[in-house]
Formats: structure tokens, C-alpha cells, sequence
């Protein structure tokens, strides 16, 4: 685990450059993801220095650490409840779908809590204490009238 550890964090603090595609900061409508350069001419292509790295096999992640979450658990994405059946605690997290909703959602967060699994992506569901106060509220004005 100490292993782990240290190789997540010299991913961290790997001197990687940003990968910024070709004519990004001329045209508004270009979204920021990586698109190879294909220009005949393109500076960028040709490797010029001032004009941008491309991505290259050296400035991957080690293999053991690849893909998996700063916090050194490797991360599962769960959709019901039955999903966390066989899932290890140790080295495995979970991360709740964005489809899930709240009612499946807090039976999942409830169910991880018992078998002891870490949730990245965990919400508070209790219900909000505001919307008594506020319904007390109107019902003075309506006194009042």
C-alpha cells in the first residue's frame, strides 16, 4: 500500500504539460479536448517547441496507479444497491451513478455505510429543516389579514 501511495503521488506531481488543441484560443465554438493536429503546415505537428506537446507514451501514469482515485481506492460505479454485493472495502470505492436518484441513491449510501465501503460522490438526503419555518411564516400573514 505504501507503494501506492508513493506512486499516486508522483502521478500528482508528474511535470505533465497541458495538452491544448490547435487554434483553441482563436474561435470561441473549439471546446478545450485534444485533437491531433493535421494541418500540412501545422507547426504544432511538425513538433516545433513554442507551439505545443503532443501527447506521447512518456507522460502516461505508472501502470499500478493508472485510472485509480487520489485517495488510492480503485473506483466502481454503482447503479442499485445489489451492485455492492463482493466489492472490497479495502481497495474499492464506490461512486454513485449521475442517473441514480435520491430514493435509490440513499438506499445505496445507507447500504455502503453497513458494509463499510467509501462513497466519492455522497450526498446529504435528510430533508431540509427550512421548509417548516417557512410555511409557520405564511400562516401569520394569513392572520394578519
Amino acid at each position: 500500500m505504501d507503494e501506492t501511495r508513493r506512486l499516486i503521488r508522483v502521478r500528482t506531481r508528474h511535470n505533465k504539460p497541458a495538452f491544448k488543441r490547435r487554434g483553441l484560443h482563436r474561435k470561441a465554438k473549439l471546446a478545450d479536448v485534444w485533437r491531433r493536429p493535421r494541418g500540412l503546415q501545422s507547426k504544432q505537428r511538425r513538433q516545433f517547441r513554442a507551439k505545443g506537446a503532443l501527447p506521447r507514451p512518456g507522460y502516461g501514469s505508472p501502470a499500478a496507479v493508472r485510472g485509480m482515485h487520489p485517495s488510492g481506492y480503485a473506483e466502481v460505479r454503482v447503479f442499485t444497491p445489489t451492485d455492492l454485493v463482493d466489492l472490497n472495502p479495502e481497495t474499492q470505492a464506490i461512486r454513485i451513478a449521475g442517473s441514480v436518484g435520491n430514493r435509490k441513491r440513499g438506499a445505496i449510501q445507507e447500504r455502503a455505510l453497513e458494509l463499510g465501503l467509501k462513497v466519492l460522490n455522497a450526498k446529504d438526503l435528510t430533508p431540509a429543516a427550512e421548509a417548516p419555518a417557512a410555511a409557520e411564516e405564511e400562516e401569520e400573514v394569513n392572520e394578519d389579514e
